[in-house]
């Protein structure tokens, strides 16, 4: 069995996002593993350089968690034959700019969410992906994480299993509060509220919403979408205040056309100015004619229609059913590792081995498109029809 190595130059890992979930949590967890096992036993051992503005920040980084290479050139990294992937969770605004230089220089691409700040600039960078791997081999894919939460893998067994029989709708809830600075410290970076830096609600999570309908509930069609700013002024790192310029809130509704050709209805509330009494920060429940399911980031709560309570509406007395304990909890079935380190792993057989990888850049300009739909939505007060995306 023999081990090969895979040079990985890593953009924007100082980041929240970027040195939890895919340094720490994805890279040095697969090089703490052994690598990344291949269809025919060999291993695939991640060798990342880190490369960033700050260089004692980034060197603090790297040698926190045993990487070896780091650095500040950014063109000197792409230059190096050695290293064939470039990944990227830096600023929003630069992605399309970085990731079509590193393209250029015959890199396979991998990127955070989401990969534009517009549909001009994502579907432009998508062909130019899309021509590169029909004429030089060269691989591309954008993080779609949600998709390998346990929570969701288990509503998506349900599904596969026509648990629900026909589905009828899905309702998101997703969000916390966030504080706004002055009494309590922030736990989200400033940039997030401000419009000119990338941040806003519709921008940040429409593209997860995107994925997540098409692949596990049924094709977008289109989006009738309300944002709003509840807190116009926060504190930043500093304790200084400034204008909150971006949405911290947005509510829609998407019509969509299900994996049977049903029409399903998503309802989605998502909201960083809203305090938490469900199962988890983010919940899907799916109604169908069979059955209905709740499922968080970890677990999953199923009611199928044969053990559907009859519950009857009596304004003058209090409730005497628990609607909590009416549900059954879909058991782990398997092991659930990290869901980004879960597509690393995919994107790296893809690389390496031609692996079948679904999660592409096209994919990514999906959820670009149904930002800029619901964008529309918004300032237009009406219905924004989804047309297939041509890439």
């Amino acid at each position: 069995m023999a081990t090969q190595r895979l040079g990985i130059i890593m953009h924007g890992v100082t980041g929240r996002m970027g040195m939890n979930q895919h340094l720490i949590r994805s890279i040095v967890a697969i090089r703490a593993q052994g690598g990344v096992q291949l269809s025919n036993g060999d291993k695939v051992m991640p060798d990342p350089i880190l490369i960033g503005r700050n260089a004692e920040k980034i060197e603090a980084l790297a040698k926190a968690h045993g990487i070896t290479r780091w650095g500040t050139d950014l063109d000197a990294a792409l230059a190096n034959p050695d290293d064939t992937v470039f990944f990227d969770a830096g600023t929003t605004q630069m992605r399309p700019t970085l990731l079509a230089k590193a393209i250029r220089a015959g890199k396979h691409v991998y990127c955070e969410k989401p990969i534009a700040t517009n549909l001009n600039e994502a579907v432009e960078i998508a062909r130019l992906a899309e021509e590169a791997h029909k004429t030089k081999g060269l691989k591309h894919g954008a993080v779609q994480d949600k998709l390998f939460l346990p929570g969701l893998r288990k509503l998506d067994m349900l599904r596969r299993a026509g648990f629900f029989g026909r589905m009828l709708s899905v309702r998101l809830e997703f969000g916390y509060w966030v504080f706004e600075g002055d009494l309590q410290p922030i736990q989200r970076p400033s940039w997030n509220y401000r419009k000119e830096d990338g941040g806003g609600m519709i921008l940040d999570m429409m593209c997860h919403w995107r994925y997540v309908l098409d692949n596990l509930f049924g094709e977008v069609k289109s989006v009738s979408c309300l944002g709003t700013t509840h807190i116009p002024k926060r504190w930043d790192e500093n304790d200084q205040p400034y204008e909150a310029t971006a949405d911290d809130a947005a509510y829609a509704t998407v019509e969509l056309t299900g994996h049977n050709g049903e029409p399903v209805i998503a309802q989605i509330n998502m909201s960083w100015v809203t305090r938490v009494r469900r199962d988890d920060l983010v919940t899907f429940h799916v109604d169908g004619t069979d059955g209905s399911a709740v499922a968080g980031l970890q677990e999953c709560r199923a009611q199928s229609r044969v053990a559907t309570p009859r519950p009857v509406w009596n304004p003058d007395i209090k409730q005497t059913m628990n609607f909590f304990d009416q549900w059954q909890e879909i058991p782990d079935s398997q092991v659930y590792d990290n869901g980004f380190k879960i597509q690393w792993e995919h994107f790296i057989r893809h690389v390496v081995e031609d692996a079948p990888y679904k999660w592409t850049l096209p994919e990514g300009a999906k959820g670009v498109q149904l930002v800029e739909a619901a964008l529309q939505s918004w300032g237009e007060r009406r219905w924004i029809d989804v047309p297939a995306l041509a890439v």
